[in-house]
């Protein structure tokens, strides 16, 4: 690996690339996305190392990093390149290139580009090469990408500037002391992976998990006189490798308030695993690297021990369901193409997690990483992995194609969104939005040919919805992409690609209820949308696909698609009624709730509906069409 490296150009075969223009991708297609990432990610670090040559910086120079970070990676290549693939990294990239064009926000700008030096130190560790360089300290630590987190014991706070000194694999870091003096610790960082089953870590009374490498370190810590930590964050001893231990006996002799103290001088990057024929696969779940999230940098928001055991508990079943049998096309996704899990908005267990997934994210600066609200359920997980991975495709494919000409106006309808969309977010939508109703296909046919099993006929209708649902709102949108004429040559290819996918789809058969609340919902979902965020204006000036948008909108709630997923047994509500295929008795109540407040969108829209419903023809399609231009006197 070298920044002076000019690859020669390279060419996507046809058959990849009409792999992921059907809306799935085969390991190929996959690897031939990353290669193409993996020489963006070399030509931003070139252009970085460039402007940093300027920058005045209190820390090693870049170019001295950058030479740390070569000459490990002619030692252990394969670790130091995935260290620059990883996704963090591409977060931090982008965010500094910003930072540099002025457009982005932060710390002090030589801090953030110090990152390349905590990128060095890493390089460096895995290769067991020797190096020091000055490091930027948040707070007394020191994120090492990929690895977890160095804490010195009895640091100074706030933004300080330390050492790191590696040799054969182990780190000793020195910093400013909170007491005017230096403070120092030796460790050997390694990662804690999440155990399943009866392994599983994070039982009533465990702790934080560590493997013994790290222990190890951390004894030595505490025999340099570290001690002194708060054990609130320490480490137990627990499983893992124990190739680089010292004698047990000689652990086994410390006292155990002595080693837990010294353990939390390493906090340890935790990793999902789950088994496969050619052995574990380990995926980060990143609860520390202050680039994981989409753009500016965050402080460590560590998971508690029990809701990190939740998430390895999730992530096995979503992988169980994601195990569909073979082939490439829209929805199915090997675990082992997924870079990072982010967790977002929780660290315990407590509330509940919520059966769906209430927020999740991808970024193009960051190929195969997604931020994830952890659910209970599994399915919803599997789901959202596919959903995200989605983007994460597509992304790489607009890294290396032009595929349309976006003037970035927000003025379409997206059906999963409550706001105007450009094209690229339709494109994305639309991209992400295939795949998932192919996920739901394949949930659909397995209870299908498993309808003797308890309770299948209601997955099956329920995956049914999801399916039927999906696929029609993602040829709505493929046929908004092709129809608006800015898709470059190999955008409209791309996106014909989906347009086939999704056309064959639209004939497969759907259980009848299913089908029928899967367009209910989707009819409700526009017209909700039409009324919440377009003025109502003469329809020659501004047609129903050019709309003048209302000043006054705001995001709101979609409670529909989800709760039409189920027929209810025994309906109450008005949403419930049209959602049980009873049209009349919703009608009733849409309009008893509109005798209060004649214009509230969501019961106005539900009415639209269900009158459309009942009397369907040329008015139910001029009134579902333009549904801000009317007036309704519901009376039932």
């Amino acid at each position: 690996m070298s920044s002076a490296q000019r690859p020669a150009p390279f060419r996507m075969p046809e058959r990849l690339f009409a792999e992921l223009a059907a809306g799935g991708g085969s390991a190929a297609a996959v690897a031939f996305l990353e290669r193409g990432e993996r020489a963006r990610r070399l030509l931003l670090l070139r252009t970085l190392l460039d402007r940093l040559d300027t920058l005045a910086t209190p820390l090693t120079p870049a170019a001295e990093a950058w030479h740390v970070l070569k000459d490990a990676a002619v030692r252990a290549p394969e670790p130091v390149d995935r260290l620059l693939l990883a996704p963090a990294t591409g977060g931090w990239l982008a965010h500094v290139l910003r930072r540099a064009h002025g457009t982005a926000s932060g710390p002090a700008l030589w801090a953030e580009a110090g990152h390349l030096c905590a990128l060095a130190v890493t390089a460096s560790l895995h290769a067991g090469t020797v190096a020091e360089l000055r490091v930027p300290l948040v707070d007394g630590a020191l994120s090492l990408p990929g690895l977890g987190l160095a804490r010195l014991p009895g640091a100074a706070g706030d933004l300080t500037i330390g050492t790191a000194r590696t040799s054969g694999g182990e780190l000793t870091l020195a910093g400013p002391g909170h007491d005017g003096g230096t403070t120092s610790v030796t460790i050997r960082p390694g990662t804690a992976p999440l155990r399943s089953g009866a392994e599983r870590i994070g039982e009533a009374g465990a702790s934080e998990p560590v493997p013994m490498t790290g222990l190890r370190a951390a004894v030595r810590a505490e025999r340099a006189g570290a001690a002194g930590a708060d054990p609130a964050g320490a480490m137990p001893r627990g499983g893992g490798q124990r190739d680089d231990l010292e004698p047990q006996d000689d652990l086994e002799a410390l006292p155990v308030a002595m080693t837990e103290a010294a353990a939390s001088s390493w906090l340890p990057l935790r990793t999902l695993t789950h088994p496969t024929p050619t052995g574990t696969v380990a995926i980060p779940l990143d609860d520390l690297d202050p680039y994981r999230d989409l753009d500016d940098p965050l402080p460590p928001a560590r998971l508690d021990a029990a809701e990190a055991a939740e998430w390895q508990r999730v992530f096995e079943e979503a992988v169980a369901v994601l195990a569909a049998p073979g082939g490439v096309g829209p929805g199915r996704l090997d675990p082992a193409w997924i870079r990072a899990v982010v967790p977002w908005g929780r660290t315990s267990t407590l509330p509940p997690a919520p059966p769906t997934v209430q927020a999740s994210a991808s970024s193009g600066d960051s190929f195969g990483a997604m931020v994830i609200a952890r659910p209970s359920s599994a399915r919803a997980l599997a789901e959202t992995l596919v959903h995200e991975f989605q983007h994460s495709k597509l992304a790489a494919l607009l890294h290396l194609f032009p595929l349309l000409d976006d003037d970035r106006a927000e003025r379409y309808y997206a059906p999963w969104r409550p706001d105007p969309r450009h094209l690229t977010g339709l494109l994305h939508g639309a991209y992400a939005f295939t795949g998932v109703a192919g996920f739901w296909r394949d949930r659909m046919a397995a209870a299908r040919d498993d309808r003797a099993a308890v309770g299948e006929a209601s997955v099956e209708e329920e995956a049914g919805y999801h399916f039927a649902l999906r696929r029609l709102q993602s040829r709505l949108v493929v046929r908004t992409l092709l129809a608006e004429g800015r898709l470059t040559a190999q955008g409209r290819a791309l996106v014909s690609g989906l347009a086939r996918t999704l056309d064959g789809w639209l004939r497969e058969p759907v259980p009848a209820s299913a089908l029928a609340r899967a367009r209910t919902a989707a009819a409700l979902h526009r017209t909700e949308w039409r009324l919440r965020n377009v003025a109502p204006t003469d329809g020659a000036a501004h047609p129903a696909d050019s709309p003048r948008f209302r000043p006054d909108r705001t995001s709101w709630p979609d409670v529909r698609t989800n709760a039409f997923a189920v027929r209810p047994a025994a309906p109450h509500t008005a949403d419930e009624h049209l959602a049980a295929g009873d049209p009349a008795a919703a009608l009733a109540r849409y309009a008893e709730e509109l005798a209060a407040d004649p214009a509230e969108p969501h019961a106005l829209a539900g009415w639209i509906v269900a009158r459309a419903t009942l009397d369907p023809g040329r008015a139910a399609r001029r009134m579902l069409a333009r549904p801000e231009l009317l007036q309704p006197q519901p009376s039932g």
